[in-house]
């Protein structure tokens, strides 16, 4: 299998060196292999979201490498690395960050729109996206026309539409009451199933226990990795609260 990410010896320092200096990131190293479904878990302020910010070039690290199907994230500038975002990077964000004054089939098109796709070609991509996340009626109303779960499903059909390397999500259920998550987490496992390769912020357990890896953040450092193997999700969820149970 390829390796979509490569993450080598990432560090993120805040403050200017005249000003008190604080280190997030204190060399993070990882792979995703095209296909993973990979967790991030951490407490607040272990930097799991600086992580993500740098993941998604929305921040760049102090040092270090960041690849993404074979470019280094770290010498794109400008023009290049926003294309290179809009193209080989989807995202699924806590909060939907729909736009409330688009329809949502305008929302599933704006990737599209903003690489200069031809609206013939954005009409078939959105049909035949929105046919597989199950959406198709809802295409012509407005986000609060519709219930979150709905949301959360046109969010994901926005985020691959444009066919990205990989789909980013910061905690994509976070947002949503019980049985929303759960439909949540059920289709990005089946888009998983698909070859769709995640990587998915969290700080829920459940949610976790979806993916097939999980790296542990703690002070800026991965302190643990836990490959899901054989086990089914019920299996890998039981696992990961009896190792909580263990470490309280």
């Amino acid at each position: 299998m390829s390796k979509i990410v490569q993450v080598s010896d990432i560090t993120k320092t805040y403050g200017s060196k005249r000003e008190k200096q604080y280190k997030v990131l204190k060399g993070i190293s990882f792979d995703i292999e095209s296909g993973e479904f990979v967790a991030v878990m951490g407490a607040s302020g272990s930097g799991k979201s600086t992580l993500l910010n740098c993941l998604s070039t929305l921040d760049k690290p102090t040092s270090g490498t960041i690849k993404v199907a074979d470019r280094d994230l770290t010498t794109l500038k400008n023009k290049k690395l926003t294309y290179f975002r809009g193209k080989e990077i989807g995202f699924i964000f806590q909060d939907f960050n729909l736009l409330g004054s688009l329809t949502n089939r305008e929302n599933i098109a704006l990737p599209l729109t903003l690489q200069g796709v031809k609206a013939k070609e954005i009409d078939g991509k959105i049909e035949a996206i929105a046919e597989r996340l199950g959406i198709k009626e809802i295409l012509d109303k407005y986000p609060t026309a519709v219930s979150g779960g709905q949301k959360q499903r046109v969010a994901a059909a926005r985020a691959l539409v444009h066919d990205p390397s990989i789909i980013l999500a910061d905690e994509p259920t976070g947002a949503l009451d019980s049985n929303s998550s759960r439909e949540m987490l059920k289709l990005m496992s089946d888009l998983n199933e698909q070859g769709v390769t995640i990587l998915m912020v969290t700080h829920d357990l459940y949610s976790a226990s979806y993916a097939n890896r999980i790296l542990f953040i703690k002070d800026g450092l991965i302190s643990e990795e836990i490959k899901k193997a054989d086990k089914s999700q019920q299996e890998f969820y039981h696992e990961l609260i009896q190792r909580l149970e263990t470490e309280a």
